[in-house]
């Protein structure tokens, strides 16, 4: 496989990737806001089936995207492109966006896993709203990572990495 190619390859899988992800937060992020209109009961009984199932496809999509845009950034780097800001200013988002559910979205996703449907606790309002806002904020940074991808990729003549870069990395 050619420098050229594999180039070209992380560069599909970082546009596929970011907005992929764009993509499933701001469907999540519109269902959110539909669900604000719920009990609590009903809420709970939403989140926890839907978690089982976007938490894998989550990171399933978000490592080979964060590992794609860091393939960028190295190259950018070695070929002194000006792609270099936009891929740096994606992956700081993306990995912004990945802190966020890691500190917040994450552990009241687990919370939520072991609430009773039944009898929601009584500041599930409250935990709800503090996930929506976190999500908002990661939201946020994806869809930016994919115009800052979209400024960094698109209509960008492919550079191979000279070679005596090359072979300095031997």
């Amino acid at each position: 496989m050619t420098n050229v190619t594999l180039i070209k390859i992380t560069r599909y899988v970082s546009l596929l990737g970011c907005g992929m992800l764009a993509g499933i937060a701001l469907t999540v992020l519109v269902l959110e806001l539909a669900l604000r209109r719920l009990n609590g009961q009903e809420y709970v009984r939403v989140r926890q089936a839907e978690f089982i199932f976007f938490t894998p496809f989550i990171g399933a999509v978000l490592l080979p995207t964060l590992l794609a845009v860091a393939m960028l950034v190295v190259q950018a780097r070695k070929t002194h492109s000006i792609t270099l800001r936009p891929a740096v200013t994606a992956l700081a988002l993306l990995l912004l966006a990945l802190l966020v559910s890691l500190i917040v979205n994450g552990p009241v996703n687990v919370e939520q896993l072991s609430w009773n449907v039944q009898a929601p606790p009584a500041d599930w309002a409250r935990i709800r709203d503090r996930w929506q806002i976190a999500h908002a904020v990661r939201t946020v940074a994806i869809v930016i990572a994919l115009g800052c991808l979209c400024a960094a990729i698109l209509d960008r003549p492919v550079r191979s990495i000279p070679e005596r870069s090359k072979k300095a990395d031997h």
